[in-house]
């Protein structure tokens, strides 16, 4: 049964952000110092809640650390990042192929290798950003139905428990790779990479936490094999993330519900199906992990959809405008970027001309986006191919190794 609808008619902050991750909340904090009125809506049933998500985040200095500079946080952010989180890349053997350690002070590439990515856990950079706006300006536990534009030109939000927010002159889609925001812009979906993650923990009180801290130390550990990774990081509590990226159908995760249910039993077969030769140590880690797998199926926008003529009343950030593969670890930096353009364009148009202040973000925006995805595409093919990680060293890097 369809829950009844009761529309709100009290009177509404021009700009409604939907989804309270990274982009969301940057823009929040931007528009707070601007003195612009906003409200923020998040699945999520509280500020404690993760939605999920762990890991964590390196921040560049070029867009990341530039949104966090303009909103006034890039000193709280620094005295919670870390700047000493070295990456390690070897093939399934062990082989070594690069320890960023070795080029704290040279130049690589042109920059400075991992010296201007400071890291950041997830939730920490979340916390981070909650605690810049005032306690109030997001609304917990709403799910999103539609957004619709209304009789009076105006836009509002349908809820799936049948709540109506009415009146908004902007509606910014912040919400992720399955965006309710999109639609209106755009009616191009996220396209199926072949390639799933599956995530978890290791906690400091697990057997085998000594094993993935061998493993990945301080930092982060990928090791790569034909359309197979292992990858560890160090998280700010002692605990390590854990991912095992490998080549799956789109229909994985529905087809293995009852095994993704049971962690002990999925690491066990993880082990046993897909890293049978692999080391002892990758292996003891994803055979024992704390919490159950998380599956993340890798998905990215058709680049030729970024074209969408400037709608009024809507705004895309973020994996909402430009979803892609997180293989050049760029996503949330380009996400956060966003955000500070579409804040600066609104502050210098004015919430009187939202659609010029929209039409000047989407400019710059485009080539972003389709330049973000292309070069995640190539960077994804080689990290999964069978001579991985060589060729990706090369074109990322410069450096041939046998």
């Amino acid at each position: 049964m369809t829950p009844p609808t009761t529309t709100t008619t009290t009177p509404q902050p021009p700009i409604a952000i939907v989804g309270a991750g990274p982009s969301g909340l940057i823009l929040a904090r931007l528009l707070e110092n601007a003195g612009i009125a906003y409200t923020v809506f998040d699945r999520d049933a509280s500020a404690s809640s993760s939605g999920g998500q762990g890991g964590t985040l390196d921040i560049h200095v070029a867009d990341g650390q530039q949104a966090l500079k303009e909103a006034g946080l890039i000193s709280q952010f620094r005295a919670r990042a870390r700047g000493d989180s070295p990456t390690i890349m070897m093939d399934k053997t062990g082989k070594v192929f690069l320890d960023s350690a070795m080029f704290a002070s040279q130049e690589v590439e042109g920059e400075k290798a991992h010296a201007d990515r400071p890291e950041i856990d997830r939730r920490d950079l979340r916390d981070l950003l909650l605690g810049s706006i005032p306690e109030g300006r997001v609304r917990w536990g709403v799910r999103v139905q539609e957004v619709f534009r209304g009789q009076d030109g105006l836009m509002g939000i349908r809820f799936v428990d049948g709540r109506v927010e009415a009146g908004f002159r902007l509606v910014v889609g912040a919400d992720g790779a399955w965006s309710k925001v999109r639609r209106l812009v755009t009616s191009a979906k996220p396209q199926y990479s072949g390639f799933h993650f599956l995530t978890t923990i290791i906690k400091p009180s697990n057997p085998y936490h000594s094993a993935a801290a061998s493993v990945a130390g301080k930092g982060m550990n990928m090791m790569c094999a034909h359309e197979k990774q292992v990858v560890m990081v160090k998280l700010g509590d002692e605990s390590y993330y854990v991912g095992v990226a490998m080549a799956l159908p789109e229909s994985w995760r529905q087809e293995n519900a009852d095994l993704l249910a049971n962690p002990s039993q999925l690491g066990a077969a993880l082990v046993r199906d897909y890293l049978a030769d692999w080391p002892q140590a990758q292996k003891d880690v994803v055979g024992h992990a704390d919490e159950q797998f998380r599956p993340w199926p890798l998905y990215a926008m058709p680049t030729e959809s970024l074209s969408w003529e400037t709608v009024p009343g809507v705004a895309l950030v973020g994996d909402a405008a430009h979803l892609t593969t997180p293989f050049v670890g760029e996503g949330v930096n380009c996400a956060m970027y966003d955000s500070l353009q579409l804040a600066q364009q609104i502050v210098k148009h004015g919430v009187d001309d939202l659609t010029a202040a929209v039409a000047a973000y989407e400019k710059e925006m485009f080539p972003r986006g389709i330049d973000l995805i292309q070069r995640s595409a190539k960077s994804g093919e080689l990290l999964f191919a069978p001579d991985a990680p060589r060729g990706w060293l090369k074109h990322h890097v410069g450096i041939e190794v046998d």
